[in-house]
């Protein structure tokens, strides 16, 4: 029988030493490693069009009943005003004290049917608060592909993106692609299926996500590879896909502010061990509410909607008063960043590996970002941008160091050492950083803003 979380943090004497040791591996995208490399694969959703393969990494809860709506109109901060089928956004969930719990995408299908698609987190609390609450509704998961105990994803989830993916798509559709707006959702046929798909893009390009069942998926994916060359088309693999979110400045993982407060011991006894996660990271406090994050920290301000009631709202509203932290990216100093690389090939206990193009080696990731001798916000995860020359942090800090240019100092690797499966011996080394927006590339930014979306609604990876 499977441990609860509840379990799991009485054995290990907290949530903190439970995460900090959680024997869990870092995120992991179960596709191929790469088609080419890495970096022209990054390279060519800016420069041309890429297709990447989102069917295996992400879990489904598929959500339908005739209270379904008011399911997620009460666990989301969310406006649902016109929100029918057809429609997706950015659904985002809040603890009873106003701290981010997660985000999924939210795809209303049908009338009363729904797909929430994302990290588990934030579907564990929508179908906890489900299941314990009086709603007429009716849940049923397809786990991401390495949690799945057998078998194939219920859907297949494809992404068509670059300056070149409109052009692409009349070419495989014989004619113009149906209009649909931001976020909005169109019919297509593809290889004689119907295909949905979702208008939304990357990094500031055009871009579709196209789904449909698992065993049409090959020949939808055929059908693209068939057109592809007259646009050069590059398939992304997992390593090039995973730095994604970086340039659209969409944190994938905050901590999830599910250990402490209203009806959180019920939900941890609910909350099977295996779906905690795990803290990598120099971010180091006795509190684990230290860890949280309000939905300002992580950049989703223009997402909060006071036009109804929903779990944490009074406390988002003092909140909203005076949020706290803003989003920024900062761009690590080179030279510190080689000389923590350069430190494995030198006597005695180097610095924490640095993975390439990807950094992050816990679901949650947390390292201290200081100033002025002391901790002003938390970098969340980190790697490679090839289209910018740099590798970057998404961070939240304080709003008093969060002007670009400012100069601030991350601190890289842990102490004491953890036992979880990714970390090695090491040692902690302080790498400067410069503050930059986010997103950093400018071309996105400025595409974000004539889209007027949260940055976080263009990607998941």
């Amino acid at each position: 029988m499977n441990a609860s979380a509840a379990e799991a943090i009485a054995a290990a004497g907290g949530p903190l030493p439970a995460l900090r040791n959680a024997q869990a591996l870092p995120a992991i995208f179960p596709v191929t490693p790469e088609f080419t490399n890495w970096r022209s694969e990054q390279r060519a959703w800016r420069e041309s069009v890429a297709l990447l393969d989102q069917s295996h990494h992400m879990t489904d809860l598929f959500i339908s009943g005739p209270d379904a709506l008011r399911l997620l109109t009460d666990t989301g901060v969310n406006s649902f005003k016109n929100f029918s089928p057809g429609r997706a956004k950015q659904f985002v969930a809040v603890n009873h004290e106003g701290y981010l719990i997660g985000d999924a995408v939210l795809f209303h299908l049908e009338e009363n049917s729904f797909d929430l698609v994302g990290w588990y987190m934030v579907l564990d609390w929508v179908q906890f608060i489900g299941e314990t609450g009086d709603y007429d509704v009716t849940f049923e998961r397809d786990f991401n592909s390495i949690m799945r105990e057998s078998g194939d994803p219920v859907l297949y989830r494809y992404e068509v993106q670059g300056p070149r993916a409109l052009q692409l798509m009349e070419d495989v559709l014989g004619g113009p692609v149906p209009e649909a707006k931001f976020f909005g959702m169109a019919d297509l046929e593809i290889a004689g299926h119907r295909v949905r798909s979702l208008r939304h893009g990357m990094a500031g390009q055009p871009g579709f996500e196209l789904f449909g069942p698992w065993a049409e998926g090959d020949d939808v994916r055929d059908a693209i590879l068939a057109c592809g060359e007259r646009h050069e088309l590059v398939r992304a693999g997992a390593k090039a896909y995973s730095t994604a979110n970086l340039e659209s400045a969409w944190v994938p993982s905050p901590l999830a502010a599910i250990f402490t407060g209203e009806r959180m011991e019920e939900y941890l006894r609910w909350l099977p061990a295996s779906r905690m996660g795990s803290i990598a990271g120099s971010f180091a406090s006795e509190n684990i509410e230290d860890y949280y994050n309000t939905p300002y920290d992580i950049g989703y301000g223009r997402t909060v909607k006071f036009d109804h009631d929903f779990i944490g709202r009074a406390a988002l509203e003092r909140i909203a008063q005076a949020p706290p932290r803003t989003k920024v990216s900062l761009v690590w100093d080179p030279e510190d960043l080689a000389a923590a690389q350069r430190s494995l090939y030198e006597p005695g206990i180097p610095a924490k590996y640095v993975e390439f193009p990807k950094a992050r080696y816990g679901l949650f990731q947390v390292d201290a970002v200081r100033a002025d001798g002391r901790v002003v916000g938390i970098s969340h995860d980190a790697g490679y941008i090839a289209n910018e020359h740099a590798f970057i942090s998404l961070a939240s800090i304080d709003n008093e160091f969060s002007e670009p240019g400012t100069e601030v100092e991350l601190l890289w690797g842990e102490d004491p050492v953890s036992t979880k499966p990714a970390v090695e011996e090491h040692r902690q080394v302080a790498i400067r950083a410069t503050v930059a927006p986010a997103p950093y590339s400018p071309f996105a930014r400025e595409k974000y803003r004539k889209n007027d979306p949260a940055p976080a609604q263009e990607i998941r990876a």
